[in-house]
C-alpha cells in the first residue's frame, strides 16, 4: 500500500545575510518531522566573493545542527574549540547539548571551478536526557557519506543520517532518524517502504518529482501520513532529479522552541537564555 500525502508547502522566503533562504520547517502545517524541527534551504546561487568573517556567531542549546552542502564550502568554528571545513557533498553535525556558540562561512568550493553554492541546514531535536550533555562536532566529507548505487546505474541513495540496508552514517543517532539524498536519472523510479508510526517528509530542491503517482513541483516540501507503506519516486523529466527524504520516530516529549534554543519547557528556555547571557557557552574566536 502506498503512503498518503498529509500536506505540501513551499515554505517561506527569507534572507540570512547575503544568502537567499527558503525556510521549509517549521511551516504552517507542521512544527517537526520525527526529531527534525527546522530546515533551511540555501537556494542555488553564484557567490563571487569570499566571506571570511562568518554569518554571525550565535548560540544553540538542546539540538544538533546538521549542515549538508551540495555545492560550496563551509567553514565551521565554535566555542568548544572545534574547527572544520567541508566541501561539496559533505556534511557537518554539531551537538549543541548544554550550550555552544558557533559561526560558519559559506563560500564557493575552492577545490572546483564552480562558484555555485547550494545546501541545507537542519536542526535535530535531542531527547531530554541528552540536552544537558557536552557539545560535540563531526565533519563528514563527501567520500565518507555511505552511498548505494541502484541497478543499471539508474540513480543512487546517500545515507547522510541514519541507516539504509547495510549502510550507516557516521553521524550519531539519539533516536530513530534518517536523512537520505536520492538521485534518479531520467525516466527511472525507486521505491522505499516506511514502517508504522514513522514520520517522513520529502523535499524537492530544483525539479518536479512524481511521488506515489502525484506530481509535485520544485521547491515543495511534502509530508506523508504515519501509516506503514510505500513511497514510490518517479522522475518525469529528461534530466536527473534530486530529492531529500527525512524523518524518524515521533518525538513525544514536550517541545518548546524560542530563538536558537529547543527545550522541553518554558523554564528551560529561560535557563538557556540566562546561561548564555552569563557567558556559560564560552566564546567563538574571530573568523576573520
Amino acid at each position: 500500500m502506498k503512503k498518503k500525502t498529509s500536506f505540501s508547502t513551499k515554505g517561506n522566503s527569507t534572507a540570512v545575510g547575503p544568502l537567499s533562504i527558503q525556510r521549509m520547517l517549521p511551516n504552517r502545517y507542521a512544527n517537526k518531522v520525527g526529531p527534525f524541527v527546522f530546515l533551511d534551504y540555501v537556494r542555488p546561487a553564484v557567490k563571487e566573493t569570499i566571506t571570511k568573517n562568518g554569518t554571525g556567531a550565535h548560540p544553540h542549546r538542546g539540538i544538533a545542527t546538521l549542515t549538508y552542502i551540495l555545492q560550496g564550502e563551509v567553514e565551521h568554528f565554535d566555542s568548544a574549540g572545534n574547527e572544520a571545513i567541508i566541501r561539496s557533498g559533505g556534511a557537518q553535525w554539531m551537538k549543541a547539548g548544554n550550550g555552544i556558540i558557533h559561526d560558519e562561512n559559506l563560500n564557493y568550493d575552492s577545490q572546483t571551478e564552480s562558484k555555485f553554492i547550494q545546501g541545507f541546514q537542519f536542526w535535530i531535536n535531542l531527547p531530554a536526557k541528552n540536552k544537558a550533555e557536552k557539545p560535540a562536532h563531526i565533519a563528514v566529507q563527501a567520500n565518507e557519506i555511505p552511498k548505494k548505487t541502484f541497478p543499471n546505474e539508474s540513480g543512487w541513495l546517500k545515507v547522510v543520517v541514519g541507516s539504509y540496508e547495510d549502510l550507516s552514517s557516521k553521524i550519531p543517532n539519539y533516536s530513530r532518524q534518517f536523512l537520505y539524498h536520492i538521485q534518479l536519472k531520467a525516466g527511472t523510479q525507486f521505491s522505499i517502504t516506511m514502517g508504522n508510526e514513522t514520520e517522513v517528509a520529502a523535499f524537492l530542491p530544483i525539479q518536479n518529482v512524481m511521488l506515489n503517482d502525484t506530481e509535485f513541483q520544485a521547491g515543495e516540501f511534502v509530508e506523508f501520513d504515519k501509516v506503514a507503506g510505500e513511497i514510490e519516486i518517479k522522475n518525469p523529466s529528461q534530466i536527473a532529479i534530486d530529492i531529500l527524504l527525512f524523518g524518524g520516530e515521533e518525538y513525544t516529549e514536550p517541545v518548546v522552541a524560542e530563538g536558537p534554543f529547543v527545550m522541553n519547557s518554558q523554564a528551560e528556555i529561560a535557563n538557556a537564555y540566562r546561561d548564555f547571557y552569563a557567558g556559560k557557552y564560552g566564546e567563538v574566536k574571530s573568523m576573520a
